[in-house]
């Protein structure tokens, strides 16, 4: 049986026993209060019952979801992680819409606790209780709800949300309960405010917290205001500015005494007084036209102003006296970098040919040689032998075309490009430009910048090269272009045609010992602050130091541990000492440690299938080992050493040819029939390519199926075809070095090759033997040992 209650505060409509329950997320509906409702078509047989009946429900907000999972269990069945608190209200109007849910109109009755959940499904019937509201009589809570009414007044001027009839309606609230929730239901403040505000049954206790809340939000409206008044101020100066300005400029012009601002008249002394292009003249002083017609605080303002500073700052005709004295560009040379005989006489005769006829186009230079062996440094001594400027960038990872030819403007913070900026930094339009790392620039889905580099170094279009941010034409053509690579592999072909390639090789142990005599050890010593008394390195340490502490083509790691070694000085001069032994071979690993590299080729090949092949790689030439096995199997072939597809099909093609040739090399001629093969290249996380390992790995194979030892002192490198060819590779002084560094003093090389190294210096080969084959079979004579070691 249902009994009814009355609401203490609403007379005339009684809050029954039990009630649907409605839950809703974002909004608190307040007793006295008439508010709109969107309820989700789940929770239209609620709606339909409540509107068929008594037409009364109760609305009880969600709990946050971060509070739900705390309150599962201590919530009664049904509950639905709901508040116990919420209020009873009765629909005014109800609207059906298409897609079955329903929007509501209803008005707040009276504050009620949820006591239990008598029913769940098809929508929630609870058992509730109404609260009553302690309302005490004191002179405290009159004083809360005047401050309150007056805070109110000057929420709704501040706000233009509320309307004014919102502030005549809290006038006319009959009791200090309902202004409470009046003025609660109206602030702008989060759900769980109001749904505390909901819950607060002592009248006194509401009045604080909405007046906490009610001034709060007048702060906040308060500050909000000020600062749309001061926005509104500074647009009203700003336009009042521009008006006065042009009136200004109007009377000016009827007193013919127009003027300008010290900005734009210095700008215009700038145009006059710049040593600029016929078109970059006139584009500046069309843009400078442009700026002077502009407002200050107009966007576009400094975009062009950094525009036009752009173009002054440029040596558009701004020259380096050239001073171009063969004799001494030699010497500087000379001084500058040891041997590279062949890369000074060409650099010399380029500037030759530029004494006798200074306007001539001269050829973009490309360095190429493995790291530390002086490219870089080649550029700076060119800049100091013809008096020019040195810039130098770096194109390692560049991926971006804008890099080279610059953004437009249309693009926020858009600049020149990197070779427009060099130029601005040197001042000159003239220098010696070195572009480092050619070989290693990328492209992605913003360009390819060596594609941009094409019209850059090509002599014949770079007269006119036109950068997107300047869209003016620069003369390149005065530049001296220089570039750097490791490899040419990685040089796009069209714009390794537009250079003149000089190869550096790397250096000779005896080559290194005197550039550490004549450059790296000084030079260190004065870094450190030593003189040549304190650091002296006898030459059969230097040796050592080349030969057990490094392995490279250049000298770059060799500088470092001669500064290890200066480090090591100073900390006992810095102590006191002053007695210090000069660094020779007994010493040196006090100095150094134990050698970090030992050469072990003799102890490599112990066993058939082994043999040392030459390889041509970035940091120089070095010395390739070359395993093969055999096991039972089924004509298989293995290869591993992350080879790339020129290198496996070397391996194939040598295979064929052993299997071919296997009666003349005493081979079982169905050897292959029941065994599976695996060639290994060591070093296997280092990418290896190219044919030139053929001939050592038909001579693995050759060695592994005969039982004949390959020679430990015998290092070869080669191309191979299936007919036994040995065909002409190139690296060929690369290959020597790296064979001379590993203690080798015989080496294979194809036929074509001996020109090759007829070109190399007596002090290179001295030591060597060289053996030119032309067919596989020569090459197996010199390499193995004429009888079996092991029986195949």
């Amino acid at each position: 049986m249902v009994t009814a209650m009355t609401p203490p505060d609403n007379p005339e409509i009684t809050v029954p026993e039990q009630l649907p329950i409605l839950p809703v997320s974002d909004a608190v509906v307040y007793p006295y209060m008439m508010a709109p409702l969107a309820v989700r078509s789940d929770d239209a047989p609620l709606v339909d019952a409540v509107v068929s009946g008594n037409r009364l429900l109760g609305v009880v907000v969600q709990l946050p979801e971060s509070d739900r999972k705390e309150a599962e269990g201590s919530l009664p069945p049904g509950a639905g992680q709901l508040y116990d608190i919420g209020c009873a209200a009765i629909v005014q109007k109800m609207l059906q819409m298409p897609d079955e849910s329903r929007r509501l109109l209803i008005r707040g009755v009276a504050r009620i606790r949820i006591e239990e959940y008598v029913q769940t499904e098809p929508f929630r019937i609870a058992r509730v209780s109404a609260i009553e509201e302690i309302e005490p009589e004191d002179e405290q809570v009159e004083v809360l709800a005047q401050s309150l009414l007056e805070t109110f007044q000057q929420i709704v001027d501040a706000s233009p949300a509320l309307p004014e009839e919102a502030y005549l309606q809290a006038l006319n609230v009959p009791s200090r309960a309902a202004l409470c929730d009046l003025v609660a239901s109206a602030l702008d403040i989060d759900i769980s405010t109001k749904q505390k505000i909901l819950e607060t049954a002592n009248v006194a206790d509401r009045l604080s917290i909405v007046s906490g809340a009610a001034h709060r939000e007048l702060a906040r409206l308060q500050a909000a205001q000020r600062v749309f008044s001061e926005a509104r101020e500074e647009i009203e100066r700003t336009q009042r500015d521009y008006f006065l300005r042009q009136q200004l400029k109007a009377i000016q012009r009827e007193l013919g005494e127009e003027g300008e601002s010290e900005e734009i008249q210095q700008l215009r002394r700038r145009v006059a007084e710049a040593n600029l292009t016929e078109p970059a003249r006139e584009t500046a002083e069309r843009e400078l036209d442009r700026l002077v017609q502009m407002h200050p605080a107009a966007a576009e303002h400094s975009v062009v102003r950094n525009y036009l500073e752009w173009i002054l700052d440029i040596p558009w005709q701004e020259s380096s006296e050239e001073h171009i004295d063969v004799q001494q560009a030699q010497e500087v040379l000379d001084k500058d970098h040891y041997d590279l005989d062949d890369v000074k006489e060409r650099i010399v005769e380029h500037l030759a040919v530029r004494q006798l006829k200074p306007d001539t186009k001269g050829p973009i230079l490309c360095f190429i040689g493995p790291p530390g062996v002086g490219k870089t440094s080649l550029g700076r001594s060119i800049a100091q032998a013809t008096g020019r400027e040195f810039i130098r960038i770096s194109l390692g990872g560049i991926r971006d075309e804008a890099e080279i030819r610059g953004h437009r403007r249309t693009y926020v913070g858009a600049l020149p490009g990197r070779i427009i900026q060099g130029l601005r930094t040197v001042g000159t339009n003239n220098p010696v430009f070195m572009l480092d790392e050619i070989d290693k620039v990328g492209a992605d889905f913003r360009g390819d910048p060596s594609s941009a580099l094409l019209e850059v170094l090509d002599p014949e279009q770079n007269d006119s090269f036109s950068d997107h941010y300047l869209e003016i034409p620069f003369d390149l053509s005065r530049v001296m272009f220089i570039t750097t690579g490791n490899i040419t592999a990685t040089i796009p072909p069209a714009l390794l045609d537009r250079m003149e390639v000089l190869r550096i090789p790397g250096y000779t142990d005896e080559e290194k010992i005197h550039i550490a005599t004549r450059y790296l050890i000084p030079r260190q010593r004065e870094q450190h602050g030593l003189n040549s008394k304190q650091v002296h390195i006898t030459t059969a340490a230097l040796s050592q130091i080349i030969s057990g502490y490094t392995r490279e083509a250049g000298v770059r790691n060799l500088e470092r541990q001669i500064g290890a070694i200066c480090r090591k000085i100073a900390w006992r001069v810095a102590g006191g000492e002053e007695d210090l032994p000069s660094v020779n071979v007994n010493n040196l690993q006090e100095f150094l440690g134990h050698p970090k590299f030992f050469r072990e080729t003799a102890e490599r090949i112990t066993t058939p299938g082994v043999v040392c092949g030459l390889a041509w790689t970035e940091a120089g030439g070095e010395v390739l080992f070359v395993e093969a096995n055999r096991m039972p199997g089924k004509k298989s072939l293995t290869l591993t050493g992350q080879l790339g597809d020129v290198m496996q099909e070397s391996a194939q093609a040598a295979l064929s040819w052993v299997r071919s040739n296997a009666q003349q090399l005493d081979i079982a001629p169905d050897f292959y029939e029941k065994t599976d093969l695996h060639v290994h290249v060591p070093s296997g996380a280092t990418p290896k390519d190219g044919p030139s390992a053929g001939v050592a790995m038909a001579a693995a194979l050759t060695s592994l199926l005969t039982g004949r030892l390959a020679r430990g002192n015998v290092g070869m490198s080669g191309e191979i075809t299936l007919r036994g060819k040995v065909l002409p590779v190139g690296g060929i002084k690369e290959k020597v070095l790296g064979a001379k560094r590993a203690g080798l003093d015989t080496i294979i090389l194809p036929a074509r090759n001996k020109g090759d190294v007829l070109d190399l210096e007596e002090e290179l080969i001295e030591g060597l033997h060289f053996i030119y084959a032309e067919t596989i079979n020569e090459v197996i004579d010199a390499a193995l040992e004429p009888e079996p070691s092991d029986p195949a």
